[in-house]
Formats: C-alpha cells, sequence, structure tokens
C-alpha cells in the first residue's frame, strides 16, 4: 500500500471512549492522535489531562481500503463526513498539534488569565464592570471573578467570552499567534 495515498480525518468516537478508539487503531496498524490538554487544578499545585477535543480524535488513513476497519472500530462513532464522504483534514493542521505535544499528545495549557489579574466583564448582566480573577479558567472555560458589588465583594462564575479581550485562553503560546482554533477540513 502507499504511504502517500493516506490521509488525516477526525474521527467521532463514543463518548469518553477516545482512548479506546485511539487503542484499537493503533492495534490495526493505523497511524492516530489524540490531542489532549493539561489543565492546572485551581488552587492546588495538581493539574488534570483533558481531552483538546472532547469525542474527537485524528487517524491517517487510506479511506478506500482501511475505511471499514476504522468504522468497525470499539469506540468509534464515524469518521467526520459530508455527506457520506469522509472529509480529510489538512495533513498541517494535525502536524501543529503534534508540535505542541509531548511524546503522550498532551500539550501544556496555559492561561493568559492569571489570579489577580483585573479584568473587564463585556458581556451579560455584568458588563462594563471591573473585577478581578479568582482562579484561572477551568476546562469548560468559566472562570472564577471577583466583583465589587454594592459595597460588597461577591464572587461569579463567568464563561470566558464574557473577559474583555480574553483571546485564546487555553493553548500553548505557538498556538495562541496562529490562529487554530480547532480542527477544519479541508475543502
Amino acid at each position: 500500500m502507499d504511504k502517500f495515498s493516506r490521509e488525516w480525518f477526525v474521527i467521532n468516537s463514543n463518548p469518553q471512549r477516545e482512548e479506546q478508539a485511539r487503542f484499537h487503531l493503533s492495534l490495526k496498524g493505523l497511524q492516530t492522535f489524540f490531542p489532549r490538554l493539561q489543565i492546572p487544578v485551581a488552587g492546588e499545585n495538581k493539574s488534570r489531562i483533558t481531552p483538546l477535543f472532547r469525542n474527537y480524535l485524528f487517524a491517517c488513513i487510506d479511506v478506500a481500503t482501511e475505511r471499514h476497519l476504522v468504522v468497525w472500530t470499539p469506540g468509534v462513532r464515524k469518521i467526520v463526513s459530508c455527506g457520506d464522504e469522509p472529509v480529510p483534514i489538512e495533513e498541517s493542521v494535525v502536524r501543529f498539534l503534534q508540535r505542541q505535544a509531548d511524546a503522550r499528545g498532551v500539550i501544556q495549557a496555559r492561561s493568559k488569565l492569571d489570579r489577580g489579574r483585573e479584568v473587564e466583564i463585556s458581556g451579560g448582566p455584568f458588563s462594563g464592570l471591573v473585577g478581578m480573577i479568582q482562579d484561572p479558567p477551568d476546562d469548560r472555560g468559566r472562570v472564577n471573578v471577583l466583583l465589587k458589588l454594592l459595597s460588597r465583594q461577591v464572587s461569579v462564575k463567568l464563561g470566558v467570552e464574557f473577559i474583555n479581550g480574553a483571546g485564546v485562553l487555553w493553548a500553548s503560546a505557538a498556538a495562541s499567534n496562529s490562529g487554530l482554533d480547532g480542527p477544519s477540513a479541508k475543502g
């Protein structure tokens, strides 16, 4: 089989079965990549690892001859497709993510929203108020902000989209400069 006929595809796994799908695809001799983020736990000197794209991973296959190997793999729901045709992803996207990751496929998350940083709220019921970051964003993009309301300090949990100038929050330094938000199909 010609290795040049292989392309990268996004594989949709069953919920929380990305690692199972990766393991079984690898047993079939297919090249896979399952990017994950190592996120610091607020208030502790610990971290946790979470999928970069929940329920998705990448596999490099010759879709004409190896499609069946993927769709009949435990943990796999489907190959991301347009209609019935699987859509390959740009190899440069996968390579970029691989360069950010360590040998296990883990990318160190870095937040621009550090504890103690003063920020302006740009949306929702607290729009226009200034607060202070209590905890960095979690893996769901929620951040604790301390606001001063009616002469009292109140802690609120907001989505990072409501923090003015938050930009790309959980990414490596190179990723934050690339403009990549996630997998994109070529077409």
